[in-house]
């Protein structure tokens, strides 16, 4: 289990990737790509665009708030447990997991939004991770050797036990 200290909170708070004001800007960047979300309002707005991600990552809130429908995805679905703040490795199996056998839609107890950094490590090259920016927009990263790199960087900020 990897738990940020508070003192690398801060570094988290730009957007790790491009960050877009809205969904639609973005779309043309998604073609030909597989597509990993980690979020519930970017996959349901994906969703509402007939756009089904490869795999999705949502728990149920949006800025703590309870979100009121859950996303209508045909995927299979898969429980993990991950607390604010951390990343399991419970939630990190279940990305590989979905990654490695879409589609998934993982349904995290806890909070998701640190998802992003195992599933840049864990997509593939060339693929696209979406997430959403709290009262900004979406953030677009590509994968890429630095994306993964960036991703391990980050990781490498948390503490373990």
């Amino acid at each position: 289990m990897y738990r940020l200290p508070d003192e690398h909170r801060d570094c988290f708070k730009k957007p790790f990737g491009v960050l877009y004001p809205d969904i639609a800007g973005l779309l043309p960047a998604l073609e030909g790509r597989k597509i990993y979300v980690v979020g519930d309002v970017v996959t349901q707005n994906l969703v509402k665009l007939g756009i089904t991600p490869d795999v999705a990552v949502i728990d149920g809130f949006t800025m703590r708030t309870p979100v009121t429908r859950s996303p209508l995805l045909r995927s299979r679905r898969v429980g993990a447990w991950n607390p604010a703040g951390m990343i399991t490795g419970e939630l990190i199996t279940a990305i590989e997991e979905a990654v490695a056998d879409p589609p998934r839609l993982i349904v995290v107890d806890g909070e998701e939004d640190l998802g992003v950094i195992p599933m840049v490590i864990a997509a593939p090259i060339g693929s696209a991770v979406l997430y959403g920016q709290p009262g900004e927009g979406v953030v677009l990263r590509i994968v890429d050797a630095k994306a993964k790199e960036e991703a391990a960087s980050l990781l490498r900020l948390f503490v373990t036990g």
